[in-house]
Order: C-alpha cells, then sequence, then structure tokens
C-alpha cells in the first residue's frame, strides 16, 4: 500500500510592511524553499527473489515534516529506510534529494563518492544496532566530534565543549566524555549515536527505532 506523507508546510506569511526589502526577500526565499519537497520517493519496489520487502512506496517529504513508518517485525521498514538513504539499489522506483543549490537530483546518480557527502553532512542515521553507528573503539566525544570536524569544525576546545553539552542533552554523564562506546550499556550507546547524530543538525534524520533500545523512562523523556 502506498504510504503518501501529508504536507504540513508552513503558512504564507506576508512580511511586515516596516521591514527592508532585503528581509522581505529573505523571508520569501525561506518560504518558497519550505514550500519545495526535501526527500521524494516514486514507485519504490524492493525484492530478494520471490520475496517482496517492499512495493509501490511514493511519497514527498516537506522540511519540517516527520513520517512515521509503522509496521510489525519483518515487514519491511529497514529496508525501506535504506532505500531511502541509498544504501541499497531498488528494484523499481526511485528516491530523489532536494540538493543545497536547490536541484532534486536523483540519488542512484549521485554516485558512492556524492552519497558518503551527503551522509558526512546533510544526513544523519540513526541505526536499530547502535555499534552499526559508533566507532566502537574511539571515544565517545571523539564519535560527536569527528562529525563536527566533518562539516569544517577546527578548534579542539569549541568541539570538545559542545561534544560535553550533547552529552549532557541526551543524559550522559559528562565524567565519561573519554571512554569509548563499548564501556557503555545498551540504552547509552543509543543515546550516544543519537547525539552523534544531531551535533550538526543535519537538514535530514533517518531514525531506524531509534527509542528501542532506551530504557522505559528515558523513552517517555
Amino acid at each position: 500500500t502506498p504510504i503518501t506523507a501529508k504536507a504540513g508546510r508552513l503558512p504564507a506569511i506576508a512580511a511586515p510592511k516596516a521591514q527592508p526589502p532585503i528581509r522581505s526577500a529573505r523571508m520569501a526565499e525561506h518560504l518558497a524553499e519550505n514550500d519545495e519537497p526535501l526527500l521524494v520517493a516514486e514507485g519504490l519496489a524492493k525484492n530478494y527473489g520471490r520475496l517482496t520487502a517492499c512495493r509501490d512506496i511514493s511519497f514527498a517529504l516537506y522540511p519540517g515534516e516527520v513520517l512515521a513508518v509503522v509496521g510489525e517485525s519483518g515487514s519491511g521498514k529497514s529496508t525501506l529506510l535504506q532505500l531511502l538513504s541509498a544504501q541499497l539499489a531498488p528494484s523499481a522506483g526511485r528516491v530523489s534529494y532536494r540538493m543545497r543549490d536547490g536541484v532534486l537530483r536523483d540519488l542512484a546518480l549521485l554516485g558512492e563518492a556524492g552519497r558518503r557527502f551527503l551522509f558526512r553532512t546533510d544526513w544523519g542515521f540513526v541505526h536499530q544496532d547502535p555499534a552499526q553507528g559508533l566507532r566502537m573503539a574511539v571515544s565517545a566525544g571523539a564519535n560527536v566530534g569527528e562529525r563536527l570536524m566533518a562539516v569544517g569544525w577546527n578548534h579542539y576546545g569549541r568541539i570538545r565543549q559542545t561534544a560535553s553539552s550533547w552529552l549532557e542533552r541526551v543524559e550522559i554523564d559528562t565524567a565519561r566524555i573519554d571512554d569509548a562506546p563499548r564501556a557503555y550499556s545498551g540504552g547509552m550507546r543509543q543515546r550516544l549515536q543519537i547525539a552523534r547524530n544531531l551535533v550538526t543538525e543535519p537538514r535530514l534524520v533517518f531514525m531506524d527505532e531509534p527509542t528501542g533500545g532506551l530504557d522505559v523512562s528515558v523513552q517517555a523523556r
């Protein structure tokens, strides 16, 4: 059954008359950007031999929207997420992403280098198994900090301070910033993975059951 994301876009807002033309132009540009889809799936399908993992998936996701895919275990949710993030090639259909230059591009045509660039800059991906989304042999601070360095940060003190702040935000004791994730519990690893992905404020975040490994009390918060 096709999955359709209903647009939840910002309403058109007229700029105050007293504002200078430059600000009005910026506001119009911002509204125009939100009026264009960020990610578009068209007729996506994935088959493994005679097994159909998903089929006929079409939707458009706009800036600021959240789309949740709900289904029982084995229904193809993780497969769909990998298709949308170009980690799997579809059997049919395509996925397009609006780049920073405003052009909607077919992800299959970007090439591996282009997709890796998106994962370093524009995208975040929270895996169901945090070990897949973390570097287990380096410290928690380094896991968060390397994402900042990938987008151009180069001041060690600022990187460490920001990493510490994000550990605190996901309720990890900042005294453990130099511990490797392998010394963390499963729930702590998942929270660290969330911090690692959100620290750069990516344009698009893919999440595969991001709260499944968390304590019930933490899930509620």
